[in-house]
């Protein structure tokens, strides 16, 4: 038995406020539309790397690390433009990709884990021009593989999929296949470090999440998931096969796994 419905379950979206910028000692902003003009964002940025260099000298520099501008910008707008907040999420992201190793990540290193099939990146983009990550729910058995390899993999994956982004697109799409998922398969542990990632250390960059023929045995883990996903929660939509074949690709781009 299989559930088959395609709601989505996003938030209704609220027009933007009027943004209003409160001077203290530490001149945090708090802006409510994120549109700023590039002077204002371009001295933020300036001031958060100011503060990185004062308070976290020690943090990596160059690519990723606390002078990257580009990093910092994003940052700022997930935090809608909060100095203190940016300074405070740059820290623990910078100090996350030193501890994981991030840029030692490569195809060699998650070899092993990757030749399982139980993830990838497809090889096309969706209508919306977005990346794809894949999940195969079914090739995913926690109590028989590495949860450390898992880990890695996922990171290798995410920094895989958002190399592909073309100019200026800033979302991936992940796709969880769940045909055939049984509780062999079930890993709340692993879900949620993956929704966690992309919380923390990627902010806004994963654009929707398709959970795709959940069975019924998935409800259970859905209920005990979902509070731990915070706002990403928003971000799942259940749907079928074929509403994935054709509302995201076209029929030459629907990956192979998904033709059947």
């Amino acid at each position: 038995m299989t559930l088959r419905f395609c709601q989505n379950l996003r938030l209704p979206l609220v027009p933007p406020s009027n943004f209003a910028i409160k001077s203290t000692r530490t001149r945090r902003l708090s802006v409510h539309n994120s549109l700023l003009d590039s002077n204002d964002s371009r001295k933020l940025v300036l001031e958060v790397k100011e503060k990185l260099e004062k308070e976290y000298p020690s943090l990596p520099v160059g690519k990723n690390g606390r002078d990257d501008e580009d990093v910092i910008l994003w940052f700022l707008k997930d935090r809608k433009f909060s100095v203190k907040d940016a300074v405070a999420r740059l820290n623990k992201a910078i100090k996350w990709r030193q501890e994981f190793k991030v840029s030692e990540l490569s195809e060699e290193s998650v070899k092993n884990v990757a030749q399982t099939g139980k993830a990838y990146v497809h090889d096309f983009l969706d209508v919306n021009d977005r990346p794809v990550l894949i999940v195969v729910a079914s090739k995913h058995f926690p109590a028989m593989q590495d949860p450390a390899e898992d880990e890695k993999l996922c990171v290798f994956l995410i920094e895989k999929a958002l190399g592909k982004l073309p100019a200026g697109k800033e979302e991936i799409l992940g796709i969880f296949d769940l045909r055939g998922f049984g509780t062999k398969n079930a890993d709340l542990k692993f879900l949620t470090f993956v929704f966690d990632v992309f919380y923390y250390y990627y902010p806004k960059r994963l654009g929707e999440v398709l959970f795709v023929e959940a069975p019924f045995v998935f409800k259970p883990i859905w209920q005990l998931a979902k509070p731990l996903l915070k706002s990403y929660a928003s971000l799942v939509k259940f749907c079928s096969v074929e509403t994935v074949r054709k509302e995201y690709f076209t029929e030459a781009t629907v990956p192979a796994s998904l033709r059947n």
